[in-house]
C-alpha cells in the first residue's frame, strides 16, 4: 500500500499514470522506460521515478517497468480492486453528465444510485436508479463511503445526512462553503478556479515569449 507520507502532488499524478498505462496496454505495450512514459504523460522522468518509488521497487535501471504490474498496483491503490460504491446527490444537468460518464474509465468504482428532490428525475438514468431524497437513509448502498454532490439547495443539511449514513468522502461540485467533521474528506471541484488558473498560466507563457 502507498506510504502515508506520499506528497499530495504525487497522489494527484497517480490517476494520470494509470490512464496512460491502460492506454499503453491496449496498444500492446508490455514494458516501458520512464523516459518513454514521460512523453505520454508530459511529466519529467525524474518525477515519475520518484512518484513510483513510494510504491516500492517497481523497475530496474535499463529494463524499465512492467506495464501490467504497474496497472495492477495502481488499480489496488486507486480503488478499482475495492469496487467502490459511489452515490450521486443531484440528478440535474451536472448529475446526468456524471452518470453518463459512469465507471470512470474503470479506474475506481461506479455510481450505483442517485438521489434528487425533483419527482420528474426519478426512475432510471443511463441505467442508474434515481431515488427521492426522502429515501436517502433507506436506499444508500451498504458499505458506501463516497458521495458526489451536484445540488444547489440545502447543501450543508444534505452533507450532515450523508455523514450520518456513513459517508466519509465527498466530491463537491456545489461551490458552497461546506463544513465537515474530522475524519471526513472533502474534495472540491471548482471549474471556474481552474479556468482562472489556466488563463493566468497562459498569460504568463505569452509574457515570456
Amino acid at each position: 500500500m502507498v506510504h502515508k507520507s506520499v506528497p499530495k502532488a504525487t497522489l494527484q499524478r497517480y490517476p494520470v499514470y494509470l490512464k496512460a498505462l491502460r492506454k499503453l496496454k491496449r496498444n500492446g505495450i508490455e514494458r516501458i522506460m520512464s523516459k518513454e512514459l514521460a512523453s505520454v504523460v508530459n511529466i519529467e522522468p525524474t518525477t515519475i521515478r520518484r512518484d513510483f518509488s513510494f510504491l516500492g521497487n517497481l523497475g530496474k535501471q535499463g529494463y524499465g517497468y512492467d506495464v501490467n504490474l504497474l496497472i495492477d498496483i495502481f488499480n489496488q491503490e486507486l480503488g478499482m480492486d475495492f469496487d467502490e460504491k459511489i452515490i450521486l446527490v443531484g440528478a440535474g444537468n451536472m448529475g446526468r453528465a456524471l452518470m453518463k460518464y459512469n465507471r470512470w474509465d474503470y479506474v475506481v468504482g461506479e455510481i450505483t444510485c442517485a438521489f434528487d428532490i425533483d419527482p420528474s428525475r426519478r426512475g432510471e438514468t443511463f441505467g442508474i436508479p434515481v431515488y427521492s431524497m426522502d429515501e436517502l437513509e433507506d436506499k444508500i448502498p451498504e458499505g458506501c463511503r463516497i458521495a458526489i454532490l451536484a445540488i444547489s439547495m440545502n447543501i450543508q443539511a444534505t452533507v450532515d445526512r450523508l455523514i450520518a449514513c456513513g459517508i466519509i468522502g465527498l466530491i463537491d461540485f456545489t461551490h458552497e462553503h461546506i463544513q465537515v467533521p474530522k475524519g471526513v474528506v472533502l474534495k472540491t471541484v471548482d471549474v471556474v478556479s481552474s479556468i482562472q488558473e489556466l488563463v493566468f498560466e497562459t498569460n504568463s507563457l505569452n509574457a515570456r515569449r
